[in-house]
């Protein structure tokens, strides 16, 4: 046991240190790029600059996730910890996201009667360096990847940062080459229109587990019908199915019973976990319970 022990938390320390480091590469690169893009006035590394921020927010996600993991709960007024924290953070590095979509797609229509003179020289030296970056971060990352949803996250993050990467050097490469004055403000563009979708996505599933909607991957009618079948069960009532954090589902359910069978909580725990459900609470009720979930008082 001692040495299995060992094992887990040496499996998240090598995490945590790998994530980490990422951070701090793609922190340093981050304001290399916001100011040169500023320098420059190239939009093309604005949005690039904006896009790599989304992977610190992403590692910082991850980071939570696996420290939470393991320290659980320290207040007793925080029965759930600090978890949700990783969800607000995606709120608002969302909102950012949007609001400098739209600033880029501003300056970028602003730009269309008479582009800025941009110097290809530096857009190529510190694409090449974002890409750079990027690549380490992909290695440091990829072997943990499947182990740990907070740490793929962070990864699918960082692999399409590289995307834009790439795109930003070939308009520096244009710049330079041909001196078209548009390539920077096509490729910002384009950086936009690749960011903004990810950017409405993520406040979508960050928005759906605060309001405690159910997980999409959940049928909560199947998930009803299946707790009903099981043997002794007459009735499933309060029935709630909600995500405290990606990857960690919840759920609560009354089953009624008419004392047929004891291994009715056994089984209806079975249907839960073959859906993925394992934070589960189950309350079993005999016959003639009352109706409605009020605790009652006097007894």
């Amino acid at each position: 046991m001692g040495a299995g022990h060992s094992h887990s938390h040496g499996g998240a320390d090598s995490r945590v240190g790998r994530m980490v480091t990422a951070s701090v590469i793609l922190g340093v690169f981050f304001v290399v790029e916001l100011t040169t893009a500023v320098l420059i006035s190239s939009l093309a590394l604005l949005a690039d600059a904006t896009h790599m921020l989304t992977d610190l927010v992403a590692l910082f996600m991850g980071l939570t996730a696996v420290l939470l993991a393991r320290r659980g709960s320290s207040s007793p007024a925080r029965t759930y910890g600090w978890h949700r924290a990783e969800v607000f953070t995606a709120v608002a590095n969302a909102a950012l996201l949007l609001g400098v979509a739209v600033f880029i797609f501003y300056e970028a229509i602003d730009r269309l009667g008479e582009a800025p003179e941009i110097p290809g020289g530096p857009m190529i030296a510190v694409a090449a360096a974002g890409l750079a970056a990027n690549l380490v971060v992909i290695l440091l990352l990829r072997s943990q990847s499947e182990s740990s949803l907070a740490v793929k996250g962070a990864y699918m993050e960082v692999l399409a940062d590289a995307v834009s990467s790439v795109g930003v050097l070939i308009a520096g490469i244009v710049t330079l080459t041909t001196g078209w004055p548009y390539a920077d403000t096509v490729v910002a563009i384009l950086v936009a229109l690749w960011v903004l979708p990810r950017a409405i996505s993520l406040a979508r599933a960050a928005l759906r587990i605060l309001s405690e909607a159910s997980p999409k991957h959940i049928d909560v009618d199947e998930l009803r019908s299946a707790l009903a079948a099981v043997p002794g069960v007459t009735e499933v009532h309060d029935l709630h199915v909600w995500t405290l954090v990606p990857g960690k589902d919840m759920v609560t359910a009354h089953l009624r019973s008419d004392g047929g069978s004891d291994r009715v909580l056994d089984d209806a725990r079975a249907v839960l976990t073959a859906r993925g459900l394992d934070h589960a609470t189950v309350q079993i009720e005999p016959p003639g319970a009352a109706d409605d979930c009020q605790v009652q008082t006097g007894l």
